[in-house]
């Protein structure tokens, strides 16, 4: 008959566990003079973690866009040119909202 080890386990006495919570980071733009200033830094970043979840919806939406024109070129409803069209205005447009949201970031 096979002796399990977790049939023993319980008989040890619990260890302690000796850990801390980690610290916070400051803000990118340092932590400021006062706690005003900390939270617009706080804001700051998060603003331009949003930035970058915009940038990757927009880089979703034209693979998206893309692919789906692939699809129909191989149901012989476009044409070649037409998916290089929507690759070329995609890639186009994405490089357009990344400026203006780097544009942006310099305001605040």
């Amino acid at each position: 008959m096979k002796k399990h080890i977790f049939r023993w386990l319980p008989w040890f006495p619990p260890l302690p566990a000796y850990a801390d919570l980690p610290k916070m980071e400051d803000p990118s733009r340092g932590q400021g003079d006062g706690i005003m200033e900390t939270l617009q830094n706080y804001g700051y970043d998060i603003v331009i973690l949003m930035t970058l979840g915009i940038c990757a919806v927009g880089f979703l939406v034209v693979a998206n866009n893309c692919i789906a024109t692939y699809s129909e070129i191989q149901g012989g409803r476009k044409q070649w040119k037409d998916l290089g069209a929507m690759a070329g205005v995609g890639a186009i447009l994405l490089v357009i909202t990344i400026w203006l949201l780097n544009q942006a970031s310099d305001i605040l």
